[in-house]
């Protein structure tokens, strides 16, 4: 038995464990480290009373910036399970691959990304062609597989079925548990989309801004256009050709607001939208949650977003 513990350990993959798993991180819980707020929401939630979570990333950090240390190296080895979304943070990806934790999800594998550049949507379909011939190149060049999945409650539901499988697999004495947590997680996930979906079905404009590309899935699933200030890393700045086209954007679409983040400086925002004589907002990706947050978890922050979306978009 314990050669065959051993084993899985060194795997690394989702095959299920001894029944010995949930003390083998040094708790008598099933020890799962998550990479950052939205991995580690659903580890709670899914794993209950029966899981101790670790997250990687602490509360108003900005995960994208995260370096990994010795001591999180080690709560990686200890761990019977390792929650990650691997593009996003790329210090996580190494130490996750490079540690002994029993079990490793990675949420990517869970649900299916896409190619999103700084304009994602329906108004991005139409106008495409025009900006790559102005630029000289399409949104697929400067783009890049978009991490931000858990923006969409659909796609979230959908890494959440498979952390409670996986879950289920390496912890199998708490599997009824398990799979019934999930089943309520998605069943919330899926009132969610429906209070998306009808309270963004009628509004005045469909176009918004944000500082950067992190709501293109969501924008994708009810019918918007998100157009970003910057790409996918939210640190990087816009070029004065990108933040004058974004100027004459705002006009032609009846934009009236500009987002940004909580974990990022508004600075960038409160530019553009000075010069565009625009409002600023909240728009939060949910990447962590701190004082700053409208909300105390991921679904009290979702619908701010949706309340924030529907002020800026002129609901009818």
């Amino acid at each position: 038995m314990a050669l065959a513990a051993v084993t899985a350990l060194g795997l690394g993959t989702l095959s299920a464990c001894s029944t010995d798993s949930a003390a083998a991180g040094g708790t008598e819980k099933f020890d799962v480290v998550a990479s950052f707020y939205p991995m580690a929401f659903l580890a709670e939630r899914i794993g209950g009373d029966h899981v101790n979570v670790t997250s990687l990333t602490e509360p108003g950090q900005e995960p994208h910036d995260l370096e990994i240390s010795a001591q999180q190296r080690a709560q990686l080895e200890k761990a019977d399970a390792a929650l990650f979304l691997k593009s996003l943070q790329p210090s996580v990806d190494e130490a996750v691959t490079q540690s002994g934790a029993g079990t490793k999800i990675d949420a990517t594998t869970l649900t299916t990304l896409e190619e999103h550049g700084d304009e994602v949507g329906g108004h991005a379909d139409e106008h495409e062609d025009e900006h790559a011939a102005e630029d000289g190149h399409g949104h697929e060049e400067t783009g890049g597989k978009d991490p931000h999945v858990w923006l969409d409650p659909v796609k979230y539901a959908e890494v959440a079925g498979g952390v409670g499988k996986a879950f289920a697999k390496a912890d199998p004495d708490h599997a009824a548990d398990y799979r019934k947590n999930t089943a309520d997680l998605v069943a919330e996930l899926g009132a969610l989309d429906t209070e998306f979906k009808n309270g963004l079905a009628a509004t005045k404009t469909k176009v918004f801004i944000t500082t950067h590309a992190a709501f293109g899935y969501l924008a994708e699933r009810y019918g918007l256009t998100e157009e970003a200030i910057s790409g996918l890393d939210p640190e990087s700045e816009p070029s004065a050709a990108r933040v004058k086209e974004l100027e004459k954007m705002a006009k032609a679409d009846g934009v009236t607001t500009v987002f940004y983040e909580t974990l990022v400086s508004d600075k960038t925002a409160t530019t553009v939208a000075k010069d565009a004589n625009l409002k600023t907002d909240v728009l939060d990706p949910i990447e962590g949650i701190t004082e700053k947050s409208r909300g105390t978890d991921y679904f009290a922050v979702q619908r701010a977003n949706l309340k924030a979306l529907q002020t800026a978009l002129g609901t009818a």
